[in-house]
């Protein structure tokens, strides 16, 4: 298992004004220049799913495993022989609001797909979180 997190705390924004941002992921190109496009597929919950293209990448299908408005989502991308999750947590504290992101890559190919994909997701998690709170702030 190969695994990366990345915190930060804010009072920039709300836990709604960053949920309605990542819930829509339709909008995501739009304030993500990463990103090529993005389609939803049903609504924003447990066991629906989206069509994500990076900018230069493949179509790729991932899965939401887990939904919990406003505090957590986690997301899940199959890859042959290997499995990588992104978990994002919205927790309210007193020093404001806690953005938490956890990538994961498993199984018998986990190094292969972490060099391929998810190592250059880790090492953009810093900019992503804050290019989210300038964009959530907007809302």
């Amino acid at each position: 298992m190969i695994q990366k997190t990345f915190s930060v705390t804010t009072k920039a924004i709300s836990k709604e004004q960053i949920w309605k941002l990542m819930s829509n992921v339709d909008e995501w190109k739009n304030w993500d220049s990463s990103v090529e496009n993005s389609k939803l597929k049903g609504n924003f919950e447990s066991g629906s799913g989206f069509l994500f293209k990076p900018k230069g990448g493949p179509n790729v299908n991932i899965k939401l495993v887990e939904v919990k408005p406003d505090v957590y989502f986690k997301d899940e991308t199959i890859f042959p022989l290997a499995k990588m999750n992104g978990e994002h947590w919205y927790e309210e504290t007193p020093d404001g609001l806690k953005i938490t992101t956890t990538m994961t890559m498993t199984g018998a190919l986990a190094f292969l797909w972490n060099k391929i994909v998810m190592k250059d997701i880790v090492a953009n998690l810093e900019s992503d979180i804050h290019l989210q709170i300038k964009n959530a702030s907007k809302n």
